[in-house]
């Protein structure tokens, strides 16, 4: 283990004495301990009514509205509805989160302060900070690789990527001889046009020809940036892939065991009020019920996200072949949890049925089903608490470095309250996860001597245990 005085000048090196100081903003997050989903009250009809009410109804909690509130994503589901009947719930998400005229993503992404939801690097440039130590360790643990692409996935405001940025730009001597580019991952016009304006100051480069990229540009510290909208686009070569509240904003699935088997959860127009919208349950199982739903599970109500399991193959199909890591940071459990799907809007929880397109649609990550997915071609690390990934990875000596150089006591107090809401168990701390995909290699046993003349072993991986680094 590398001395504690060394530690903490291989920090300082990496972030410098105190950094950009973003004030830490307190506003609420999508992960809310012990908070019911909120949804449009229990399915019906139904013969055995008490299997088929895994939802709590519209409880106190819920941003006020007017009763009838109609928004034009409303009306063209309520058309849809009318055309085709019922519809499952991954449809009803994927309509209104990315419907290219009124989805929420596209039309709004309500991130940070002034928006519906508030992200962990929102609150604190230390934890962007620290993963991008964590990939700068692999890096190093890796053989320091002459190129490698940060890939991040739905990259927000840019805010984490920014933050990776200045890292990057402190180590610019140990990365002066790598090649180094960002590749974000972004369906929403309104976002990349965020994250263009904080990253690269807004001078950016719209369909170039000699890219896949839709968009291109360099970032402030002289780093290519492209973005792309869909991670299939990006090119192969070693990668560092990044996914902070990606997945759990992805099209689920919802199944409930009922007396007569598993039935599919799907979204109708409520008969009784004919603007708003219900919860039915499938009158017989769905495609998805048979492809979806194991024959070992114990639960009465399953959540599942395809498009997950389709993105985290691609990515260990990528890392199996090219090399590199994949870290995942959301809120989640190992395949214990049930009815997680709830909505924000204004940093509030919301029922998930009203005024779609005008609130963030969300639900707990599946790691299980993550890990799963892999299907063994890469290693999995992992869900460890947010708390201790980010202990392991020296966010203490982090924040005494900047409490030491910040002479005025607002600022210690920002910078102890963003602490706290990162790091206490009943806020940040315990309801976020990270989850890693690497190479077997990387994990290779080293008592195993199936290379006796290879080099000295592979140091852990950071995060997941202390963080090493020479």
């Amino acid at each position: 283990m590398v001395p504690l005085p060394a530690r903490r000048a291989l920090l300082a090196a990496a972030l410098g004495p105190a950094g950009r100081r973003r004030l830490p903003r307190h506003h609420g997050n999508r992960c809310l301990p012990g908070a019911a989903p909120l949804s449009s009250g229990p399915f019906a009809p139904l013969p055995t009514a008490p299997a088929a009410r895994p939802f709590s109804g519209a409880g106190e909690q819920e941003e006020a509205e007017g009763p009838s509130r109609s928004t034009a994503m409303l009306r063209h589901l309520l058309l849809k509805l009318r055309a085709t009947g019922p519809v499952t719930v991954a449809e009803y998400m994927r309509e209104a989160l990315t419907n290219p005229g009124q989805g929420y993503y596209t039309r709004r992404g309500g991130i940070g302060e002034s928006g519906d939801f508030i992200t962990s690097p929102e609150i604190s440039q230390v934890f962007g900070e620290l993963i991008g130590i964590w990939y700068i360790s692999e890096w190093i643990a890796t053989g320091k690789p002459k190129a490698f692409q940060l890939v991040e996935l739905g990259p927000g405001r840019g805010t984490l990527t920014d933050d990776i940025l200045r890292v990057f730009n402190q180590l610019a001597s140990l990365l002066s001889k790598c090649d180094v580019s960002i590749h974000l991952v972004e369906v929403s016009p309104k976002l990349s046009e965020t994250q263009a304006l904080m990253l690269t100051g807004g001078k950016v480069q719209s369909n170039p020809e000699d890219t896949s990229a839709y968009m291109k540009g360099i970032s402030k510290t002289g780093i290519p940036i492209f973005w792309y909208r869909d991670v299939q686009d990006v090119p192969p070569g070693y990668s560092f892939y990044l996914a902070h509240e990606f997945f759990d904003a992805l099209p689920i699935h919802k199944f409930q065991r009922t007396e007569k088997g598993w039935r599919e959860v799907l979204v109708d127009i409520d008969p009784e009020v004919p603007d708003q919208l219900r919860f039915v349950l499938s009158p017989s199982s769905t495609p998805a019920t048979e492809n979806f739903i194991q024959p070992e599970e114990t639960r009465d109500h399953v959540e599942v996200c395809p498009e997950a399991g389709v993105i985290i193959q691609r990515l260990a199909c990528r890392i199996e072949k090219d090399g590199g890591a994949a870290l995942v940071a959301d809120y989640g459990h190992d395949g214990t949890k049930t009815d997680t799907f709830r909505g924000f809007r204004n940093h509030k929880l919301h029922d998930v049925l009203r005024a779609p397109g005008t609130a963030d649609l969300t639900a707990d990550v599946d790691f299980s089903y993550l890990r799963k997915m892999t299907h063994g071609k890469t290693a999995t690390l992992g869900p460890i608490k947010q708390r201790e990934f980010l202990k392991n990875m020296g966010i203490d000596l982090r924040l005494q470095v900047l409490l030491q150089n910040s002479p005025d006591t607002a600022t210690h107090e920002q910078l102890r309250h963003s602490y706290d809401m990162l790091m206490n168990p009943k806020k940040m701390g315990d309801c976020f996860n990270f989850f890693a995909l690497l190479p077997h290699q990387r994990l290779a046993d080293p008592d195993k001597k199936h290379k006796p003349e290879s080099k000295s072993p592979l140091p852990p991986v950071a995060g997941f245990s202390e963080l090493l680094l020479k």
